[in-house]
């Protein structure tokens, strides 16, 4: 084949596939090179136009208060508004001490703050979408009582915000949306048209929430952990809230199973509850870890730790983990354990109060001495 037979067979393909694409009609008749390339180039205008309507339509989203003020009352109307006021009390608080914790590590959450609510939906979830519009589902707090864990989630959620995970990194499946709702319609050939515009709104709204890359859920929580380290919540929650998962069975291995955020794009719930146990032995300089609900310090077993009537020992020793590297990562370490008040202290950080089950508060506080 010449070069010319090349170009005008790859020029015929490329014209049929995206007149498929847009839903354009396909002739079945012979057409002359420059039909073709006329075609082809016409077409190419309009994709082009396309996504400049949708990324225009995504910096409205995104960047103006007008619009996230739009998708704020959209995703309002859509999920419904949570009128629970322990709920909603426990979310501003959440928000308030997050806000400080994401501020010392990225102060232009200052710019945009976030506008959130309560959702009336039931599953465990939460979802940040473009311009900082966050949701929690009030069965996240009918599930999760603990709020260091509910600040896990949002915190989570906030790593998604800070980096613009939707606007950034959705744009290709968003592009690819906008072209599937438009595919077998005639809205293709009225480009600015109205109808068109509200496809992209629809679609945009629709996809506007950050899920669908791995790498952005890894980042979402590291930095999550990051914000957490910065306010009063104990990081060790991070942990636990996936040890809770893995007993709920949510995210697990990706069964299929009832989805905290959506199993399909998260690493499973023991491997991102590992990566927090990995990040709690970093923030502690090196000193602490735990398995199986056992604690160990500078690779001496310190203690296994007992069920709550609320907490398995293992979701549990995620929090007294996250006490302990607190305590190593502000140099508490330099002073004695003590008990106070019944809690084994670490220099002025509580460690841990025993229950049944759990060794003496004394016994405990003794044997962190012996290997700290």
């Amino acid at each position: 084949m010449n070069l010319k037979k090349k170009f005008l067979a790859t020029v015929t393909a490329a014209a049929l596939s995206i007149s498929l694409t847009f839903g354009a009609p396909v002739v079945a008749e012979a057409a002359s090179a420059g039909d073709l390339i006329g075609a082809g180039i016409a077409i190419g205008i309009q994709a082009t136009q396309l996504n400049a309507q949708l990324n225009q339509k995504i910096k409205y989203y995104d960047t103006t208060e007008e619009g996230r003020q739009e998708l704020y009352d959209s995703f309002r109307q859509k999920y419904g508004v949570s009128d629970n006021a322990e709920y909603n009390a426990k979310l501003d608080r959440i928000m308030a001490n997050l806000t400080e914790g994401v501020a010392a590590v990225d102060p232009t959450i200052k710019s945009k703050p976030y506008l959130y609510f309560v959702s009336n939906q039931n599953a465990i979830n939460a979802a940040c979408s473009m311009g900082h519009v966050m949701m929690v589902n009030a069965g996240t707090f009918k599930k999760i009582t603990n709020e260091d864990e509910i600040a896990a989630i949002v915190g989570h959620e906030m790593g998604h915000g800070q980096k613009n995970h939707v606007a950034k990194g959705n744009k290709k499946h968003l592009q690819k949306a906008v072209t599937a709702s438009v595919a077998g319609t005639a809205i293709g050939a009225t480009v600015g048209g109205g109808a068109l515009t509200s496809i992209i709104t629809q679609v945009a709204l629709n996809h506007s929430v950050a899920h669908g890359d791995r790498k952005h859920e890894t980042e979402a929580d590291l930095l999550g952990f990051e914000y957490m380290t910065h306010t009063n919540y104990n990081p060790g929650a991070c942990a636990a809230v996936m040890q809770k998962f893995v007993e709920m069975e949510i995210g697990s291995k990706q069964s299929g199973a009832m989805a905290f955020f959506n199993p399909s794009d998260h690493p499973d719930s023991e491997k991102r509850r590992d990566a927090y146990v990995k990040k709690l032995y970093e923030y502690s300089k090196n000193h602490v870890t735990a398995k199986n609900a056992v604690i160990t310090v500078n690779k001496k077993t310190f203690i296994k730790v007992a069920p709550s009537s609320d907490m398995s020992a293992a979701e549990r020793s995620y929090f007294i983990l996250g006490n302990l590297a607190s305590a190593y990562h502000r140099g508490q370490d330099k002073y004695e354990a003590t008990v106070q008040n019944g809690i084994v202290m670490l220099g002025n950080q509580p460690i841990i109060e025993p229950l049944e089950g759990d060794e003496e508060a004394q016994t405990i506080a003794d044997r962190l001495n012996a290997i700290k």
